[in-house]
């Protein structure tokens, strides 16, 4: 069966980085329409055109730069914020003192706290700190230490807006990387749990079986049974522990989060529902009745797989536990919105609590391959017994849930 690497990403900052994009652009145009607006009151224009000449250049020239944390180097944040300074301390270069002191806006106007809110996307609120406390003291330079009311509450939304907004991406960060192991860990003990489920099937039978035998042969058929049991539960402590790997994030931190390594396996041929009846059929024999309906029951490919495979995990246990002379029956129920499958035994049945202690031992066939199977489909097991009375395994699979698996199985 095919198989391929799904990668999930995750994001939180790309967003603000885009947003900050459009944020420098905006105000690089409302800096310039306020002096725009005022350039006959300006008592050195040709001071505020060359600045704003850069302030273009620069903005423009500067916009794949504020495109994620990784182009947006150190640097590049220190020669910005000189920019944003700059305009700031030129501001007396090219007003007058007195339209100064009556609160004439700087050059850069709100400009200058998008280079300010750069430093906190990239490094967090001490970042933010850094350089909204460096463009406070350019502007009580450029109000000669004698600030108005405007420039402090300026300052002030500046310094708050932009520790906040660094906190905030340091928090999102932190989550990222936490969902990011949560979704990893689910995705490898799905996959435990799949594996299980398969070395349950097969190779523990097996071993199980040749413990039994060997220890009716005797002699050197029983040492061999012996070790056989010892691996068995060698194998069964490895499958119910299972490991979990090292979670791995992206190599390209501007990327976020990266969950890498989800297998899915491909559904083979052309995708299309199958008759489950067809799959069930080869179970029938001397011992084992089968009734179905007349007309075709159709699931998809992996969840007619699966609850077979279900239906198989159950007559194994009543061939193991009931003895090889009992007889088995299978029901298939086609129901509108679900396909309901009944096997049931004439055995001794199932003492109460013996399910749970099993799985605590580390025998995990209900608990894996049989309501696993059925939990990973968005269905149901519900097993049923009466001590003396045999026992009866109820499968519920919804089509809804099945058919939407099998085309999620194909992307």
């Amino acid at each position: 069966m095919a198989r391929r690497e799904r990668v999930m990403r995750m994001s939180v900052e790309q967003p603000l980085w885009r947003a900050l994009a459009g944020y420098r652009v905006l105000t690089m145009v409302y800096a310039i329409g306020l002096f725009v607006s005022a350039h006959d009151q300006v008592a050195r224009p040709w001071v505020a055109l060359g600045y704003f000449a850069v302030l273009v250049v620069w903005t423009l020239a500067t916009l794949p730069r504020v495109a994620n944390a990784a182009s947006c180097t150190r640097p590049f944040l220190a020669v910005d914020l000189s920019v944003a300074v700059v305009g700031i301390l030129l501001t007396r270069v090219a007003e007058s003192p007195e339209r100064i002191d009556a609160g004439a806006p700087t050059l850069p106007s709100i400009w200058t706290a998008g280079a300010v809110l750069a430093f906190a996307i990239k490094g967090g609120w001490r970042w933010a700190a850094f350089a909204s406390t460096l463009v406070a003291v350019a502007n009580l330079a450029e109000r000669s230490g004698v600030p108005t009311r405007d420039t402090i509450h300026m300052v002030l939304l500046v310094w708050i807006a932009s520790i906040a907004i660094g906190y905030v991406v340091e928090v999102a960060r932190a989550s990222e990387r936490t969902l990011a192991r949560a979704l990893e860990i689910e995705a490898a003990t799905r996959e435990r749990e799949r594996l299980a489920r398969d070395i349950h099937d097969s190779v523990l039978q097996v071993l199980a079986m040749v413990q039994r035998r060997g220890a009716v042969i005797g002699g050197e058929a029983a040492e061999l049974g012996r070790m056989a049991g010892e691996q068995e539960v060698a194998l069964r402590t490895l499958v119910s522990g299972g490991l979990v790997p090292v979670s791995r994030v992206s190599e390209d931190a501007a990327d976020g989060a990266l969950v890498r390594a989800v297998e899915v396996p491909d559904d083979d041929g052309d995708g299309g529902p199958v008759d489950l009846r067809a799959l069930l059929a080869p179970y029938a024999g001397a011992r084992v009745s089968l009734a179905e309906p007349g007309a075709p029951v159709r699931l998809a490919p992996d969840a007619a797989r699966e609850l077979t495979a279900a239906v198989a995990a159950a007559l194994d246990n009543v061939r193991t536990h009931a003895g090889e002379g009992a007889r088995a029956w299978i029901l298939v129920e086609d129901e509108p919105g679900e396909v309901v499958v009944t096997v049931r035994d004439d055995g001794p049945g199932i003492p109460e609590g013996r399910l749970a202690e099993a799985e605590g031992e580390g025998r995990l066939g209900v608990a894996l391959s049989i309501r696993g199977r059925l939990r990973d489909l968005g269905g149901t097991a519900e097993v049923i017994s009466v001590p003396g009375q045999g026992t009866e395994v109820e499968l519920k699979v919804p089509k809804a849930g099945s058919a939407s698996r099998g085309k999620a199985g194909q992307r």
